[in-house]
């Protein structure tokens, strides 16, 4: 039978999800750093999630390809989708790198970045919760979001040039310095979900 009135594919939900993954896997990444033990079960747990991340990214690929009315523009639930994906790669990426390069002793600076990615992690969630019926009170979510981004510039910034000046093992910088960028990486996909859900917000 024809469907004649058009199904609520419920896309906030499913970001909403996603949110509350990209939250816990963040959790438990700075949770890994905080420890720094069980480094092998900590790094399934992350990308038990990642996998959970990824089936929810194809179950909004699934509902957009049979929905004929959308929320907001397909483009934008697209990126939306791909950003955030984006930002849960970025974390399972980022604690294999512990792993892969053997690094003894997480530094400060990559805790704080971790840290920033958590807190970056838990506006989005905001956002995203509030972006169907409370979308007047999400600026202050999204402004931290920019805000911590550009605490981490400087932050990574100082960092490498600090792995540059004290003379450390060649290879250790190269460590680090690769570790360190992942994590911008990361915290600059948290960004650019940030700015689709503006985009969003300007058309609405």
């Amino acid at each position: 039978m024809v469907r004649l009135i058009p199904k609520d594919e419920k896309f906030y939900e499913l970001f909403i999800q996603d949110g509350n993954v990209m939250v816990e896997a963040a959790r438990k990444f700075e949770a890994m750093l905080a420890t720094y033990d069980r480094l092998e079960e900590r790094m399934i747990e992350i990308q038990a999630l990642e996998k959970q991340g990824d089936r929810i990214d194809d179950e909004i690929a699934a509902r957009l390809e049979r929905s004929f009315i959308t929320p907001f523009d397909r483009e934008d639930i697209h990126e939306l989708t791909v950003h955030l994906d984006d930002v849960i790669d970025g974390i399972q990426s980022s604690a294999e790198t512990f792993l892969i390069y053997g690094v003894k002793e997480p530094t400060d600076e990559a805790k704080q970045l971790v840290g920033i990615i958590v807190g970056q992690a838990g506006q989005l969630l905001e956002a995203l919760s509030k972006l169907e019926k409370h979308k007047k009170d999400l600026a202050p979510h999204l402004a931290m979001v920019h805000d911590l981004e550009h605490q981490a510039d400087g932050l990574s910034r100082a960092a490498i040039g600090r792995l540059f000046k004290e003379g450390n093992d060649p290879l250790e910088v190269i460590k680090l310095r690769g570790l360190y960028l992942a994590l911008e990486e990361t915290i600059d996909a948290a960004e650019d979900a940030a700015e689709v859900i503006e985009r969003i917000l300007a058309k609405s």
